[in-house]
């Protein structure tokens, strides 16, 4: 199965969840065991020509992606959640969606100084989440910051926004 193939098994959806959004649901993509593991092992071997040393999921549709590849590369799992879904003390930063915003917290001891950070998430559209995610992981002391997601909407900007702060963005599917 190839990115094409695996392109068609994500069903867009106009008007979700307000009107003039285009949604992209990654849950037919996931419904389907032959698509779901080509894009967890192409991710995968997207990523394995990189340095880092922990994996940081996006809450939610990035745990999907960032948990099999942190698996798959023996790799530290990190989760970036919405307030009030981690337990212990956590760092925060609030941003922008392309349709609101919200706020990403870690827990403040789960990045050590000068590790290298592989940020993964389903979807990049306006950046977000991920500029968020990756500064909320230098403040903690990350050295660098990597950033792979499944699609990227390239007209919102947010794949060349985080290009210009941290380097490098990977992604499979481009609409």
């Amino acid at each position: 199965m190839n990115i094409n193939d695996i392109k068609k098994t994500i069903t867009i959806v106009h008007d979700y969840p307000i009107p003039g959004i285009i949604f992209r649901d990654i849950t037919t993509l996931l419904e389907d065991p032959n698509a779901f593991k080509a894009t967890v092992d192409i991710m995968v071997d997207k990523v394995s020509g990189l340095e880092f040393d922990r994996v940081v999921g996006i809450e939610s549709r990035g745990f999907f992606w960032s948990a099999p590849i942190a698996y798959a590369l023996s790799k530290p799992f990190v989760l970036a959640r919405k307030p009030g879904k981690l337990p212990r003390r956590t760092v925060s930063k609030e941003f922008i969606l392309e349709y609101g915003t919200n706020s990403v917290h870690i827990h403040a001891d789960a990045i050590k100084e000068g590790e290298k950070i592989l940020i993964v998430d389903d979807l990049i559209a306006t950046g977000g989440t991920a500029i968020a995610t990756a500064e909320l992981c230098v403040e903690l002391g990350a050295s660098e910051v990597h950033t792979l997601a499944l699609i990227d909407l390239p007209e919102l900007g947010g794949s060349k926004k985080i290009k210009e702060q941290f380097g490098t963005v990977l992604t499979l599917i481009d609409y």
